[in-house]
């Protein structure tokens, strides 16, 4: 439980530097020189993570680009920062990006590529006796804020199996927490369950004994759906399209490598975490975890459009309806993008 709080105010501490950066580079004015990333300090973020850590962002970029991390815990605070143009690309989840898009002035935030399949799984506490969807009656379970990927996917599912949430005269008692506080919840023994991306999936499993009934991606057609996602501030990628060619090349190459190199994607991921958030999590944990993610370069473009539908029958998306049709950049979108996306 130490190494978790450690985790837990490392991450406050980074997200607080992040926000403050935000504050004073809010009026910034959209630089070539200077390339912005957000991301989260988790293994599904492995491509930035990597692509910073190990150069090869800065090597494809070349020396006359400043990249700057901000490093975030939750996807609306990213979103926010690309709308206050104090950040220029970001790796998200599907929510976001969907609600990114909708939300902002001219669909100016759009997909540029994948970063993540899969990687999700409803983990239950040793205690409680979950075997089937029918077991929810009357039990707690947690997942992470309103509207992120885990709460959209969790909500579904209650839907699918004719379950309700307490709130909406249901019996399922949703607790939308920090993973943290699942982490501290589950260890107390004050929930029964959680809907939880990795690494924390595998941290609930390993090292607090909690029974995986199933993967996420064992729910979506060809067991894959994007969980994390490559997006930016469209007006950047306009006024910058040799940059973002020449990033997505990097973005492409960093996949390859984290795919031919899990041993040392672990260890670049670990370092990370111990530079920036004073502790690392063991092998064990980054191995399984790393292992339970596709990382690719395919946003898997149905299951974003399938999240959003699920999203809006939730009424996530508003009272209007929706229309993404424009939430994947492409080349026709920008005539001088090279993408190879």
């Amino acid at each position: 439980m130490k190494i978790k709080l450690l985790l837990s105010v490392g991450i406050a501490t980074v997200i607080l530097a992040s926000i403050a950066g935000t504050i004073l580079n809010s009026n910034e004015d959209l630089d070539e020189s200077n390339l912005r990333i957000a991301y989260f300090p988790n293994i599904g973020h492995a491509i930035p993570i990597v692509g910073i850590e190990n150069g090869f962002f800065s090597e494809k970029l070349g020396s006359d680009t400043n990249i700057e991390s901000r490093i975030f815990d939750s996807g609306p605070q990213v979103i926010e920062s690309l709308f206050a143009n104090s950040v220029d690309i970001a790796y998200v989840g599907p929510g976001p990006a969907i609600n990114g898009f909708l939300n902002s002035e001219n669909n100016n935030i759009q997909i540029l590529s994948g970063a993540a399949s899969g990687g999700a799984s409803f983990v239950v506490h040793p205690n409680s006796e979950i075997n089937f969807a029918s077991d929810f009656v009357g039990k707690k379970i947690a997942a992470p804020q309103i509207g992120n990927t885990q709460d959209v996917s969790l909500r579904h599912y209650l839907s699918e199996n004719n379950l309700k949430p307490a709130e909406k005269g249901g019996s399922v008692i949703i607790y939308n927490i920090s993973n943290p506080d699942i982490y501290t919840l589950f260890v107390k023994g004050d929930i029964d369950g959680a809907w939880v991306a990795e690494p924390w999936a595998t941290i609930l499993e390993t090292e607090l004994g909690g029974n995986r009934l199933f993967f996420e991606e064992d729910l979506w057609p060809n067991k894959q759906f994007a969980s994390v996602l490559l997006i930016a501030n469209t007006d950047y990628v306009k006024k910058n399209p040799q940059l973002i060619s020449e990033f997505l090349a990097s973005h492409h190459k960093t996949v390859d490598w984290i795919n031919e190199n899990p041993i040392e994607t672990r260890i670049i991921f670990n370092n990370f975490l111990k530079s920036h958030l004073g502790q690392p999590l063991s092998d064990v944990v980054v191995d399984i975890s790393l292992s339970n993610l596709e990382i690719t370069t395919d946003p898997v473009k149905d299951s974003v459009y399938s999240f959003a539908e699920k999203a809006n029958v939730l009424g996530y998306l508003g009272r209007n309806g929706y229309d993404l049709s424009e939430i994947f950049y492409t080349i026709d979108s920008n005539p001088n993008l090279e993408s190879d996306t």
